[in-house]
């Protein structure tokens, strides 16, 4: 009898954290579950006090391994840390559509993201009193031109230990061509990819969530496509929550989190993950 194939390992990533209590409560949920093992943080979100950070470090130490990342949030509808970061929408971050084109136009200053980003990272530290196992990005911003380059300098140097996410996966052009979304951030994730290897930072090795947030899409069957052929090692992102009045207020995103929480906690998503020999490592 031929020994059975060993699973594949991956991270399923909840987006998010710290954007409002119902969010916080959902994710939490799944981890508890053991249905996710990695969340990452929004520092300048509305929901992280201390209560809210407590409650993820408990729900976190129950679970058999969940790693916790930052969040790092560039665009609006949020505020920086940094007082003089530039340039801004009013008092907020630009939106992450005007915060591309003014990247692909070569209009930034990596110095006011690096400054940022390490502002960021020095909050997790202080709320976590560590630093975090991974950074990401809100709305891909991490992968962006020139948005990057004081990402990944401020990550260096802060953060050297942490992996940071990628947005690329090896599939057919096909594919690729089938989802314009997927296929910008493989463009962006190779140069991504590129300028963290240069500064010695280690990256997930495939990345898999990307969909049309605006239309009640099956979200059992898009986790299924998101498993095949998934790398050993890669990442899932995902973005489960209850909806409440925090969350209306500042982001789109409402009742398909509902939607995503209730798949991910089903019986369901644990037939998919024994089926696809896929386990939460």
């Amino acid at each position: 009898m031929s020994e059975a194939a060993t699973p594949r390992r991956i991270w399923l990533c909840a987006d998010d954290y710290g954007i409002s209590p119902g969010v916080n409560r959902a994710i939490r949920d799944l981890i508890e579950r053991g249905r996710l093992n990695a969340t990452s943080v929004m520092m300048v979100g509305p929901a992280v006090d201390y209560g809210e950070i407590d409650a993820l470090n408990a729900a976190a130490k129950a679970s058999t391994r969940c790693a916790i990342g930052l969040h790092v949030t560039l665009s609006a509808p949020f505020r920086p840390l940094t007082m003089h970061f530039r340039p801004l929408d009013g008092d907020m971050f630009m939106p992450f559509p005007k915060l591309l084109r003014a990247g692909l136009a070569r209009r930034l200053d990596r110095e006011f993201f690096r400054a940022e980003v390490k502002a960021q990272l020095a909050a997790f530290a202080e709320a976590f009193g560590r630093a975090p196992d991974f950074v990401d990005g809100h709305q891909h911003v991490q992968l962006f031109p020139q948005v990057r380059d004081g990402f990944v300098d401020a990550v260096s140097e802060a953060a050297p230990k942490a992996w940071v996410r990628q947005g690329g996966r090896d599939l057919p052009l096909a594919q690729r061509l089938a989802s314009p979304k997927a296929l910008v951030l493989d463009i962006f994730s190779a140069q991504f990819r590129q300028r963290a290897r240069r500064a010695g930072l280690s990256f997930n090795p495939g990345f898999a969530g990307a969909y049309d947030f605006t239309r009640a899409a099956d979200f059992g069957k898009l986790m299924r496509q998101f498993l095949e052929g998934l790398s050993d090692g890669g990442l899932v992102m995902c973005h489960p929550g209850f909806v409440d009045d925090t969350l209306t207020g500042i982001d789109p995103m409402t009742d398909v989190r509902e939607r995503e929480h209730t798949y991910l906690a089903s019986e369901a998503f644990a037939r998919l993950l024994a089926s696809a020999n896929v386990t939460l490592g």
